[in-house]
C-alpha cells in the first residue's frame, strides 16, 4: 500500500498546488476561468485524441474492461434512481438529488489518467482512457437527463443532444478512434504538437482540480453530502470490481477499472449544476470532501483490488 501512496502522492501535491495558487495574492482571479477552459476545449482533448488515436484496440482485456465500465455505470444509476422515492421521503428535494446523482456517478478523468498513468504506464493511461471513451456518452447522457427531469429545468432534448454532440472530450475521443480504426496518416509534426499539449494536460488539470475545491462549502456537509462522498469513493468502486469481476476482468484491468470508480467526481458538473438548476453548493462540498477523502480511500481501493486480483 505504502508504493501505491507514494505513487499517487505527486497528484495529490498537484491538487494541493492549485489550493494554494487560487489563494495567493500572486495570480489573477480571472486566470483560472481562462486555464479552466483551456483544459477542457484543448489540452485534455488533445490528450484523448493521442491515447485514442495511439490506442492498441486489438487487445480483449481493454475492450472488456471498457464494456464492465459501461455496465458499472448503468448499474450505479439504476440504483439511485431507485432510491429516489425513499431520498424523496427523507427531504431531499429534487435539486440536491441531482447533484447526489453527479457527484456519485461523475469521474475525474484529471486524476484518474494521471494515477493510472503514474501506477502502471502506458498500458494504463491507455486503458483508462479507453474506460473513459466507452463512459463519457451515456454517462454524460445520463447526468443531463437526471438534471433536466429532477431540477425543474425546461425538458429540452434537442438541447440534451446538442450537448453530447458537442462535447470536447466526446468529439476528441471519436476522432482519435476514427483516426487509429482507418489509419489516416497525420503529419508528425502535428501529432508532435498535439502530444506535447497532451503532457501539459495532466498536470495543468490538477492543479485547476485544486483551485476549484471549495474548501469552506464542505465544512459543514449535510448528511446527503456525506452519502455522495461514500457512494462515490466506496459505493461506486465496489460496483465496478463487482461487474468486473463477472465480466471476467482480472489482475491490472480490475485494479484500473477500480480506480476509474474511485476517483472523486468530476469538477465540471459543478458549472452544470449551475447552468440546469440543481444545487450548486452541495455539488461544490461534496467534490471537495470526496477530493480530500480520495488521498486515503484511493490507495486502499487499489492495495485491496490488487490483492484480491492476484489471487
Amino acid at each position: 500500500m505504502l508504493i501505491v501512496f507514494q505513487s499517487v502522492l505527486p497528484i495529490f501535491l498537484l491538487v494541493l498546488l492549485g489550493v494554494g495558487l487560487k489563494r495567493a495574492p500572486i495570480i489573477n482571479a480571472d486566470f483560472w476561468d481562462g486555464l479552466e477552459q483551456c483544459s477542457y476545449w484543448v489540452m485534455f482533448p488533445a490528450l484523448l485524441f493521442s491515447t485514442m488515436a495511439k490506442a492498441d484496440f486489438s487487445s480483449t482485456e481493454t475492450l472488456t474492461v471498457s464494456f464492465a465500465a459501461i455496465v458499472s455505470v448503468f448499474v450505479m444509476s439504476g440504483g439511485l434512481l431507485l432510491a429516489w422515492p425513499l431520498l424523496r421521503n427523507l427531504r431531499v428535494g429534487g435539486p440536491a438529488y441531482t447533484s447526489l446523482f453527479q457527484t456519485a456517478t461523475r469521474w475525474n478523468a484529471f486524476m484518474a489518467l494521471a494515477i493510472a498513468a503514474k501506477t502502471y504506464g502506458q498500458q494504463g493511461l491507455t486503458m483508462v482512457g479507453l474506460v473513459m471513451a466507452a463512459i463519457i456518452i451515456p454517462l454524460n447522457f445520463i447526468n443531463v437527463t437526471v438534471l433536466l427531469w429532477f431540477s425543474g429545468h425546461d425538458r429540452n432534448y434537442r438541447a440534451i443532444l446538442y450537448r453530447i454532440c458537442t462535447n470536447p472530450l466526446i468529439l476528441s475521443t471519436a476522432l482519435g478512434i476514427i483516426v487509429n480504426l482507418i489509419g489516416i496518416p497525420i503529419y508528425e509534426p502535428v501529432m508532435v504538437t498535439v502530444d506535447l499539449l497532451s503532457q501539459a494536460s495532466l498536470s495543468l488539470g490538477l492543479i485547476t482540480v485544486g483551485a476549484g475545491l471549495r474548501v469552506m462549502d464542505a465544512l459543514k456537509p449535510r448528511p446527503v453530502t456525506l452519502l455522495a462522498v461514500f457512494l462515490k469513493l466506496i459505493g461506486f468502486p465496489i460496483v465496478a470490481v463487482g461487474v468486473g469481476a463477472l465480466c471476467g476482468v482480472q489482475g491490472n484491468g480490475l485494479v484500473l477499472l477500480a480506480l476509474s470508480a474511485a476517483v472523486p467526481t468530476a469538477m465540471n458538473g459543478y458549472l452544470l449544476a449551475k447552468q440546469l438548476n440543481g444545487d450548486a453548493d452541495m455539488y461544490a462540498a461534496a467534490a471537495t470532501l470526496q477530493v480530500v477523502a480520495s488521498f486515503l480511500t484511493i490507495p486502499v481501493v487499489m492495495t485491496v483490488v490488487a490483492y484480491v486480483a492476484a489471487g
